[in-house]
């Protein structure tokens, strides 16, 4: 069950560590700023997983990294 603490409101450690994660994902995936669609997705992920819980810089990176790799997997 998501903690009802980050629903809507994020101080800024919180800010910092989403961002961070965020740009971390960028770079491993090679997303350009033109791939604004991509990156749209991958920032709403980002802030779902952390929303859910997973608040921690590096678990965070980790979830999503792996919910990537997973799908890369699945989809031929």
């Amino acid at each position: 069950m998501p903690f009802t603490r980050y629903f809507g409101v994020f101080n800024p450690t919180d800010l910092a560590i989403i961002q961070k994660v965020f740009n971390q994902l960028c770079e491993e995936r090679r997303l350009a700023q033109k791939d604004r669609d991509e990156r749209e997705a991958l920032a709403a992920e980002v802030v779902r997983v952390f929303q859910y819980g997973i608040t921690a810089e590096g678990d965070l990176w980790q979830s999503v990294s792996r919910r990537r790799k997973a799908k890369d997997v699945i989809t031929p």
